[in-house]
């Protein structure tokens, strides 16, 4: 597990990038990543970063109405779903993700607690917490995968800061 301090919004964003940068496109899965935290803890903002490391261009925006907004890279595709509005598990089937279980797809996953039992599981888990005016990001890998993944990450992140 790392558990990094996030004093600006551009930590948080670097944080993404350094995900960005490591991550293991072939894996014979596709890629899960549980982002949790309290509203306004910063979920939107590394994945927004990520993307943005991952090169997507345009507005990245939050899919907490939409609950599943799809981007395109030039590695892989990124799904990126907001599950804050569902009333539980049984509403994940209607998003399709089934479907898009393959490899070179990433699935980011805002409050999967609200689904817990109806998702892939996490190959990396990441809680972010309010800290006066940071944040605390606690990463930690939850698979093979994920643990190399967070191993490469930190190294990334390291030498970006």
């Amino acid at each position: 597990m790392i558990e990094r301090a996030l004093l600006e919004v551009a930590d948080t964003e670097s944080l993404g990038a350094a995900l960005a940068r490591s991550v293991p496109w072939a894996a014979p899965q596709s890629l899960t990543v549980f982002l949790q935290g309290a509203l306004g803890a910063g979920k939107t903002t590394l994945a927004r970063g990520l993307l943005r490391g991952l090169g997507v261009q345009g507005t990245v925006r939050s899919p907490t109405f939409t609950l599943l907004e799809g981007y395109e890279s030039a590695a892989g595709r990124v799904l990126h779903l907001d599950l804050y509005r569902l009333a539980g598990g049984a509403d994940v089937a209607s998003l399709g993700l089934r479907d898009e279980l393959d490899p070179g797809v990433l699935l980011l996953i805002e409050w999967p607690e609200r689904a817990a039992g109806s998702l892939p599981p996490a190959d990396l888990s990441i809680e972010l917490s309010l800290a006066g005016d940071g944040r605390i990001a606690r990463l930690e890998g939850a698979s093979p995968v994920g643990k190399a993944w967070l191993a490469a990450a930190a190294e990334a992140w390291r030498f970006q800061n």
